[in-house]
Formats: C-alpha cells, structure tokens, sequence
C-alpha cells in the first residue's frame, strides 16, 4: 500500500491530527450526511465513522477502496474522481464535506463546492499552507486574490493549525495547514456568481492597476462616467469581499436596463 506520486497521495500518520481534523466539523444539526474525499487507508475515516452522520468516502484508487472495503466493511466507497461526480444525484440531502486533499486538485475541489453550495452547509480540509492562507486571507493581506474572494462569498473561512511535513507518509515538500468554511444563509448570497467570477478575475489580472482601468469593459455608453467614481481608484487587493459582490449587482443591475 505505497503512496502513488501520479496521485499526490501524502498519508497522514499522525492519530492525534486525524482525530482533531474529524472534531472540526461543528455544524452537525445543518446535516445527515459526511462525505469524505480521497480517505486512503482510512487514519480519518476511522474517527469519521464513529459520528452519528452517514458516512461516505470518494477514493479514486482502487488499491485504496478494496483496502478501505476489507478495514470497514460497514463504509459506503466510492471508486470515483470527485471533481467527475455528479453530488446532486449521488448526495441527495445536505453535507458536510472533509479530507486530507489531494493538493494537485485541492482549489478545484472548492470551486466545485461553491458550485453546489446549497448541498454543502460546512467543509473541513487539509490544503498545502500556501493556498489554505489564501482561501482565508482578508482584503489587504498580500496573498489575497481570485480564489480569497470567491469562496468567502460564500463561506465564513478559519484557519484552524498548521500541520507539519513529518506528519505524512511520504513527507510533501510544503506544511500543510486545516481550514474549515462554514456557509453564509443562502438568502445573503443572491448574485450571479459567474459574473463575480468574471468580475474578480477581470480585476486581479492586472492587481497593480487601478479598478478604473481593467473594468472598463463592463461600463460602456452611458455608464462609462461610473468609473470616475473615487471607488474605482481602488487597486483590487483594497476591495472587500462585500464590495466585490455590491460591484456585481451593480453591474448586472446596469447589464439588465
């Protein structure tokens, strides 16, 4: 049961770890139902199963599932790639979602959470540090960018510990770090979120540039006067979350007239 490098399996061995990362879950009365990704040889699964929530377990190596099916026999596995399941049919109510990730799709696994955000109410992973700090950061802080603004407008995002590269089997170049994300009440959250998305990329492709500049292509005609305003002097870094979703319904609200 060697680690597989085309897979970017790192195994945790640390119990102590395993147990608190299955403790991080806190929104338990939001769901019925966990689901884990890419559980391995099961050091979280373990602590996961002993929860009064169902448990299911996502492992694209098959090694991996005869393993898990012979050590927990009463785990419900499935032999799939995460980022290919279809949720709305495989999860038919709410859950939470938790794993060590694999950190080669780890930012796709949370775009792919925020896609079904009204089955996920919670998650709980491990990422490499780097982009953990990232999904996490606040407006201003440096490592604030596309991928900060997207999933905190939708989620509450806490760095919970770090976790270092000697607690894995073979030891990643990189620390490791747990965040959990808990969602905002769904009524908060009435945009389109593919243009945000459109939006905030448009405007941390060129981060160095003022709003003024990159957002042009979104106030043509009449409405190009709006970017005189003193808000689009901004550098997007400066903007908050909150002001990047107001930036959108301002926008479509324009597009729609």
């Amino acid at each position: 049961m060697r680690p597989k490098k085309a897979l970017g399996q790192h195994f945790l061995h640390r119990e102590d770890i395993a147990e608190q990362i299955a403790d991080a879950l806190i929104q338990t009365d939001a769901y019925e139902q966990v689901l884990e990704i890419g559980p391995g040889k099961g050091v979280l699964t373990k602590y996961l199963i002993e929860k009064p929530q169902n448990l299911t377990a996502v492992e694209l190596d098959r090694d991996m599932v005869m393993y898990l099916m012979e050590h927990y026999p009463m785990l419900n596995v499935i032999n799939k790639n995460f980022l290919k399941m279809d949720l709305s049919s495989t999860m038919t109510k709410q859950f939470g979602l938790i794993g060590n990730f694999p950190y080669n799709i780890s930012s796709q696994i949370l775009f792919k959470m925020v896609e079904h955000r009204e089955l996920i109410p919670e998650m709980v992973g491990m990422f490499q540090k780097e982009v953990a700090e990232r999904v996490v950061a606040p407006e201003g802080n440096k490592v604030y960018g596309v991928i900060s603004v997207l999933i905190q407008a939708y989620y509450k995002g806490e760095y919970l510990f770090t976790v270092d590269k000697g607690a894995f089997n073979p030891p990643p170049k990189v620390q490791s770090a747990v965040i959990r994300l808990t969602r905002k009440p769904l009524d908060q959250v009435d945009f389109d979120y593919s243009l945000l998305k459109q939006v905030v990329k448009t405007s941390f492709g060129q981060r160095r540039k003022m709003m003024r500049n990159t957002l042009k292509p979104f106030f043509k005609g009449e409405y190009e006067g709006i970017l005189k305003e003193e808000f689009f002097k901004q550098r997007p870094e400066r903007l908050s979350v909150n002001d990047f979703i107001t930036l959108t319904r301002r926008i479509a609200s324009q597009q729609n007239n």
